[in-house]
């Protein structure tokens, strides 16, 4: 794949607001966590921010900070989260310690290895490895390390309309024994007949596939996405808080713009 990496960059820069705000409402169902079989529906309000700073970024599909970058390579921050599980409202959890919501951070070295010559595809590699940190907003701990290479594949105007983006990531997932223990793990004074105690090890933690589409209009932003996960063959797998291997989720966005900047600065197409 590598060998892609010689592909012709020639950049075509336009000049763009040095930030974009708005407030917009999303829709989305996931499960539960990793693995289960309960899942929940939200409808939330959202900041919707653009930043297009030499190190901080921020645009509609994540924020970042930018500490190193070259034509063919960069270092940033990536972050993820898990929401809050009251076991109560789980049936695989029942009787056990609620899961705190957790913020995963840490850094990011990201390859560019395809792009076409008008900059409306373009391949990376990304190799994010982040820490996680629960929190009930009492307290904080450290619950393990994440590990996420994957494949990034960005392409511009699709469906045959100017405006439409679309993204897609597909990679396999790493985490430690700590982090596998904190949502897999069942101690022994939380066993029952049907949920025997598990002691988790770290490892493979499956893999995901996500795909997003995206259009902005002149006052307003719509999104979507879709999201495949597996845990077959995860080291976790066999846990009895894991009732099915597989499981969707997927989500749908709407942002109003109401202001920008005055401040315009240059961007390639392709930022």
């Amino acid at each position: 794949v590598l060998a892609f990496s010689g592909v012709a960059t020639s950049a075509r820069a336009e000049q763009l607001p040095l930030w974009e705000a708005g407030a917009g409402a999303t829709v989305i169902s996931f499960p539960d966590y990793r693995g289960s079989d309960e899942r929940r529906s939200w409808v939330l309000p959202f900041p919707y921010l653009v930043y297009r700073g030499e190190f901080l970024q921020a645009d509609e599909r994540r924020i970042r900070g930018l500490f190193f970058k070259t034509e063919r390579v960069e270092l940033d921050a990536n972050v993820s989260a898990t929401p809050p599980v009251e076991s109560s409202e789980n049936e695989a959890r029942r009787g056990m310690p609620d899961l705190d919501a957790t913020l995963e951070i840490g850094p990011s070295l990201n390859f560019f290895l395809l792009q076409t010559d008008d900059r409306k595809a373009r391949l990376e590699l990304r190799l994010p490895a982040r820490a996680a940190l629960a929190s009930d907003f009492s307290h904080v701990h450290f619950a393990g390390w994440v590990f996420q290479p994957n494949l990034n594949v960005d392409l511009r105007d699709v469906l045959g309309h100017r405006g439409w983006k679309l993204g897609m990531l597909a990679g396999p997932m790493f985490s430690d024994r700590r982090y596998n223990q904190y949502f897999y793990g069942v101690d022994p004074a939380f066993a029952t007949a049907g949920r025997p105690a598990y002691n988790a090890s770290g490892g493979y933690a499956g893999t995901q596939f996500i795909a997003a589409l995206s259009k902005r209009y002149r006052d307003f932003w719509i999104g979507g996405f879709a999201r495949w996960d597996t845990l077959h063959n995860a080291e976790f797998a066999d846990s009895p808080l894991v009732k099915t291997n597989q499981y969707f989720a997927a989500g749908f966005a709407v942002a109003w713009i109401v202001g920008e900047s005055k401040t315009r600065v240059e961007m390639n197409k392709s930022q």
